[in-house]
């Protein structure tokens, strides 16, 4: 005879926080319908820690509400997500680690699914780390950013929506300069990483991608670099006898500019988060590059149209591609196989990850960056294959050009000025 299944007792409480992320719908199904199937009674928490962490217990539990599978069958086609979300962080709001642990066990929750990326993976820490033991931790990563650290390479969820939706509206812009003979500046999100304007450009054929991780991983960027960038791909195609092209930026890049240089500029505002996270809204770093690379060309009394727009919002709630569709139901499966578990190896809170079809739990103590003390993040390899295979399509100065007989007449003529002018300007940026 077959030993009875042991019966788990206990709630189980979800929660988004963050930026959203085509899926989120798809994890918050797969949680509510594994866990229901084991008898336990499922809470989804809106808004994030937005309630946990003011501590008024009749506020939050009216923002709470049960979930059954009937409500989630059919959510994981669809963006956005039915908690909604917010960037609270409870470790800035007064009592907010110590509110949240009260009114979790207020619910009588033992387990908890996170969904975010590295700033609600922090919070859960923090949280976890008050409970004592008391309450059980899963995070499910997410982010369109793809900066968590996954084993082998393995995407955060969202991300390869988010990639195929903006390398259609990369290439939708690219036939729309060439038509209007004009540039675009396209502004995709990456607060610490360039994966997905790397992915997006990679993808489409765009002229050129900028990221933060090409320039090092320390200092400041001079924004005239970046400018010079910009100006030299103009000058190239000029020189190839194109006049248009699109750039995709990553709105990292915005982390590194000095934020003194930022203040001079008329019309930003620096601003941050409850994170530290510069505000990425208020500095409009296309509008920046824009403005600064038309009229260096207006200096030479030539008109230059550029068009600046930032395609980062409108990726974010996507409806999931089915590859999305498939991660995040694996995702949430596995987070409550793991919360359930009695086995020794999935003792702890971590951090879930499906490696290869297998459930691959990363202690949290595993994803703190030890001199940060914060979520390790997983930057842009640029020594690696790939990325050399991304800027080999992209069109940038290079130091071949400038020892090309035939094409640097013809740059310095595009720049108005004479090859020797041209390389002690610009040779920098060729080495």
């Amino acid at each position: 005879m077959s030993a009875k299944k042991k019966v788990k007792t206990g709630n189980l409480a979800i929660l988004v926080g963050g930026g959203p992320a085509p899926g989120l719908n798809g994890v918050i199904a797969a949680v509510t319908i594994e866990a229901r199937r084991h008898n336990l009674k499922v809470y989804g928490i809106m808004d994030g820690y937005k309630w946990l962490v003011k501590g008024d217990e009749a506020e939050f539990k009216a923002n709470v509400k049960e979930l059954r599978i009937s409500d989630v069958s059919r959510i994981h086609y669809d963006g956005g997500s039915i908690l909604r979300t917010s960037r609270t962080n409870p470790a800035k709001s007064p009592n907010g680690v110590e509110n949240s642990v009260k009114l979790l066990q207020s619910l009588g929750v033992s387990y908890m699914v996170t969904i975010g990326g590295d700033d609600t993976a922090f919070g859960a820490m923090e949280i976890a780390r008050t409970a004592g033991g008391q309450i059980k931790f899963a995070h499910v990563p997410k982010t369109i950013d793809n900066d968590l650290p996954l084993p082998n390479n393995l995407p955060t969820f969202g991300y390869q929506t988010a990639r195929d939706l903006g390398a259609t509206l990369v290439k939708n812009l690219m036939e729309d300069a060439r038509t209007m003979d004009r540039w675009y500046i396209t502004v995709a999100m990456g607060r610490h990483a360039g994966h997905l304007a790397l992915g997006i450009a990679k993808s489409a054929g765009a002229t050129l991608a900028i990221i933060a991780e090409e320039f090092g991983h320390e200092g400041y960027i001079p924004l005239d670099h970046i400018c010079d960038i910009v100006e030299t791909a103009v000058i190239k195609r000029r020189a190839m006898g194109n006049r248009h092209g699109v750039v995709v930026i990553a709105e990292g890049v915005a982390e590194r500019l000095s934020p003194e240089e930022l203040k001079q500029i008329p019309g930003v505002i620096v601003e941050y988060d409850s994170f530290g996270n510069i505000l990425h809204s208020e500095i409009e770093l296309g509008k920046i590059i824009k403005l600064k690379v038309e009229s260096r060309f207006a200096a030479r009394g030539e008109k230059m149209s550029m068009v600046e727009i930032n395609i980062g919002y409108v990726l974010r709630c996507a409806d999931p591609i089915p590859f999305d569709q498939e991660y995040t139901r694996d995702l949430g499966f596995q987070a409550v196989r793991y919360l359930l578990n009695d086995n020794n190896i999935y003792k702890g809170n971590a951090m879930i990850s499906v490696d290869n079809g297998k459930l691959h739990p990363i202690p949290f103590e595993e994803i703190i960056d030890k001199e940060t003390k914060k979520t390790a993040v997983r930057l842009v390899d640029v020594t690696s294959d790939s990325y050399r295979v991304a800027r080999s399509y992209m069109v940038r100065l290079e130091k071949r050009d400038l020892e090309d007989k035939e094409l640097l007449p013809r740059l310095a003529a595009a720049a108005r000025m004479t090859p020797k002018q041209f390389i002690e300007r610009f040779e920098y940026l060729a080495k």
